[in-house]
């Protein structure tokens, strides 16, 4: 398999968001489509590297959508030495008893139905992560939408913690273009399932797909350039109005939750990161080394306990 751009890119993905750990079980989300599946196959070879010692299983949810046919790809996957589970849902039953204002089903409810299908599986199957397949042009589409519907710049992030499931979400082809992807497929006959989705092709994010492709025939150097904008921090210049500054200065102040475990918490106020011991009425106030290694997992809330109780 020649997958050299799509491994390049993960590879940085990797290094610039800190995604993969040694010993990770990773649960890719195989909706069956191009950019899944290229992840799947990326993703597997990746964990072949001789530096990386990590698992990749694919977990396909069947969303019930009429004449979708998997024997390709499980073939395929049992071809690659690849893990692969199939998972029965009764999801298009479901959306169909919920319908849009506009009769047509919801996509975000969709989307949260899937991606809660796919976290559930992944515990059972012990895994610690989820990836799915989202590269550069989704978080550009994304951050348009987020725009123009929710006056707000926003988009997904490439590694987030999800703390009411305990796992890693992850989206390691976030520097992949859909164009890479696409060439990756078909250059080495990554086999992909035709969504039989009745709104597929007709979703805002179509939309927003086909104004950037006509923006980027006109203006080619912004492909890259949108890209750039997603994480060039230190170039943002937005307006600050003072109210709004200091509701956001009062909202800094305010206790987060950052990792849920054990029955304890791990608390983050200000710049102070620290343990919530509940009913002892006191806190043990953690080090940011600490925190990174209990968000990376790499320790655990009661070990920090344990070391404090011996000081």
């Amino acid at each position: 398999m020649q997958l050299h751009k799509i491994l390049g890119d993960i590879r940085k993905a990797d290094q610039d968001y800190n995604l993969i750990q040694d010993n990770d079980t990773i649960a890719v989300g195989v909706s069956g489509g191009k950019d899944s599946m290229v992840l799947l196959t990326a993703l597997h070879m990746y964990s072949k590297f001789p530096d990386k010692h990590f698992k990749v299983i694919g977990i396909h949810i069947k969303m019930g959508f009429p004449n979708m046919d998997f024997t390709e790809i499980k073939n395929f996957c049992k071809n690659e030495g690849i893990e692969l589970h199939l998972i029965e849902s009764k999801i298009y039953d479901i959306l169909k008893l919920h319908p849009g204002t506009d009769g047509n089903i919801q996509c975000s409810l969709c989307s949260r139905i899937r991606k809660s299908s796919v976290n559930n599986a992944a515990k059972q199957l012990n895994c610690n992560k989820v990836a799915f397949g989202h590269h550069s042009d989704d978080a550009v589409e994304t951050l348009l939408m987020n725009g123009i519907f929710g006056g707000k710049l926003a988009t997904f992030l490439p590694k987030m913690y999800l703390s009411k499931d305990d796992l890693t979400f992850i989206r390691p082809m976030v520097y992949s273009y859909e164009s890479d992807v696409l060439n990756a497929q078909v250059n080495n006959n990554i086999p992909f399932v035709v969504s039989t989705c009745p709104n597929d092709g007709y979703t805002k994010r179509q939309e927003m797909k086909d104004l950037l492709d006509e923006f980027y025939k006109k203006y080619p150097m912004a492909k890259g350039n949108f890209q750039r904008m997603l994480y060039n921090e230190a170039q943002v210049e937005l307006w600050h109005r003072e109210n709004d500054h200091n509701k956001i200065k009062a909202e800094a102040k305010k206790p987060r939750i950052l990792l849920e475990q054990d029955g304890y918490n791990l608390i983050q106020k200000g710049q102070t990161s620290f343990i919530d011991l509940h009913s002892k009425k006191q806190n043990i106030r953690v080090s940011d080394i600490e925190k990174q290694q209990l968000l990376n997992h790499k320790i655990t809330i009661k070990e920090i306990i344990e070391k404090h109780k011996k000081i």
